[in-house]
């Protein structure tokens, strides 16, 4: 939480993470690196693709415009104190994000998010579904505003396989560096049935060279694993949901789907996602 990348189209959900990822940089004294993707037409900013000086004065009205809600942004009292890199790149939103990203060695991407439902969730997405299915480094989801980000509960739901053993180890550095009890959930469905006896011997081989001794252990039914994080969830006030993703793409994104982004469209409350 060093050096922490909010991308940002100046709306109400982008300055909710905005606010979220303040709190966060002032507590780790950490620095912010505000970017905002200008998508123009290629014809506005690639000379060698048929631009007439005509289209010059207009991709400047733009950049002006993105400047001046900078100024604005950072203007607000909640950025006092902190610093603040201002980027504007001439890309679509989703490849420059990840640009970034790399580029300035960012360890943690705060997002806002409207959220989605039926077809656009499932053909189009969101620039935040994107970065939640591939960033290599953690994303933390936010959709309202929280002018308080105190995070007393992390549930980090997993299957406790060898495999989410470098994502579960960033998700618990990740607790303990917000001093939150550590919930680790298993979400049983009737398609993926287990034992208890199971899962048990399964989560206790899991965290047996653990450090941390601050874990509960939770075994939920429920009809699927993001129906069971949110029932899981629901009566814990000031909590975070924790999820590793696989980074599915193309036809395997399509036909088995990402719990990630599932839980990311469908909760109200914050979810931070860590790859696999």
């Amino acid at each position: 939480m060093k050096r922490i990348l909010v991308p940002t189209d100046f709306s109400e959900q982008a300055e909710n993470a905005l606010k979220v990822a303040a709190q966060l940089a002032k507590k780790n004294d950490g620095e912010i690196f505000l970017l905002h993707m200008l998508e123009l037409p290629l014809a506005l900013i690639d000379p060698t693709n048929g631009s007439q000086s005509r289209d010059l004065p207009e991709s400047i009205f733009f950049m002006k415009l993105a400047h001046q809600k900078f100024e604005n942004m950072m203007s607000q009292p909640y950025l006092n104190g902190l610093k603040v890199h201002e980027t504007v790149h001439f890309h679509e939103a989703f490849e420059g994000i990840m640009e970034v990203s790399q580029e300035h060695n960012c360890d943690l991407i705060v997002m806002g998010s409207h959220g989605a439902s039926g077809l656009k969730e499932m053909f189009i997405g969101s620039n935040t579904e994107k970065v939640v299915r591939t960033s290599e480094i953690p994303v933390l989801v936010i959709k309202n505003e929280i002018s308080d980000f105190r995070i007393d509960h992390f549930i980090y739901a997993t299957d406790f396989s060898e495999e989410n053993r470098d994502a579960f180890n960033q998700a618990i550095a990740f607790a303990e560096k917000l001093e939150a009890k550590i919930h680790l959930l298993y979400v049983n469905t009737a398609n993926n049935f287990i034992s208890t006896d199971e899962i048990e011997e399964r989560m206790d081989n899991f965290i047996a060279n653990s450090d941390s001794p601050n874990f509960s252990l939770n075994i939920y039914n429920a009809t699927s694993v993001e129906k069971g994080i949110l029932g899981f969830t629901k009566n814990l006030p000031n909590s975070l949901m924790a999820i590793s993703t696989h980074g599915r793409k193309g036809l395997s994104h399509f036909f088995n789907g990402s719990i990630s982004e599932d839980l990311v469209n469908h909760a109200n409350g914050p979810v931070i996602t860590f790859k696999i």
